[in-house]
């Protein structure tokens, strides 16, 4: 079982097709293809957000607080089987600051442990440690599973900074039935078929050259939330059905 934590800045930016196809062409040069992306290759990345009866930690992460956090289960498998790998994570943003920690286990180590807190078994200080911030959180807020969230992801790393990361998300599909990963990808599509959601995760700052280039081709960040934009749709369906409903009582 492995285990991984950061702290980072993301922004986000939601470009048209042209905008991506142009950005594209500046990429190469100062970029690498990630490990999963050599040759122009995507990677599939699907989640469960996990949520209180109410919607509370999205309803609180969409007031845009100095604090918040989430916890999600992630997967680059479709269906997932319950061997292989997935992982627990709990998210938080503090000031514009972005902190992840995460553990690793089985599909199935994962259901029984948001189940009943057993936990798989490890000699590392580090991951016992993010299983108690995990018991916490978990502890502070009765979760079930509430959004399905997948998408297509292209991503880069510097060539100077490793730790400089971009990432292109597309066909980003929500649902709030069949919430587990064990069953296929379906949903609503949550941007248009020409739209690219861009992340920018890094560090430190943002470099020059692609300041530049985002300037020039009138790429300016937004604030979206691939939950909270799910969260929104659902809001928004259930307010139109409910005046359908009124005006054929």
């Amino acid at each position: 079982m492995a285990i991984n934590t950061f702290a980072r800045k993301e922004v986000k930016f939601l470009l048209n097709i042209e905008q991506y196809e142009n950005l594209m062409q500046e990429i190469p040069k100062y970029m690498n293809p990630d490990k999963f992306c050599v040759g122009g290759k995507e990677y599939g990345v699907y989640n469960i957000y996990y949520d209180t009866y109410d919607d509370f930690l999205i309803r609180e992460s969409l007031s845009k607080p100095y604090y918040k956090e989430k916890i999600r289960l992630r997967s680059y498998f479709s269906p997932a089987k319950p061997d292989d790998i997935v992982f627990l994570e709990i998210k938080k943003k503090i000031g514009g600051i972005v902190a992840k920690r995460r553990v690793t286990m089985t599909l199935d180590e994962s259901y029984e442990y948001l189940r009943t807190r057993e936990k798989p078994q490890s000699s590392k200080f580090i991951t016992n440690q993010v299983f108690h911030e995990l018991d916490a959180f978990l502890d502070m807020y009765d979760v079930s599973p509430k959004q399905y969230i997948s998408y297509q992801r292209t991503a880069f790393f510097g060539k100077d900074n490793s730790d400089f990361r971009v990432t292109f998300d597309r066909q980003i599909t929500g649902r709030r039935v069949d919430l587990s990963l064990d069953l296929p990808s379906y949903g609503d599509q949550l941007i248009g078929e020409d739209q690219r959601l861009m992340e920018i995760k890094i560090s430190d700052s943002v470099p020059e050259w692609l300041i530049e280039k985002l300037s020039e081709l009138h790429i300016y960040k937004t604030s979206f939330s691939k939950y909270g934009k799910a969260y929104q749709d659902y809001i928004q369906q259930k307010i139109l059905m409910n005046r359908s409903i009124l005006a054929n009582v």
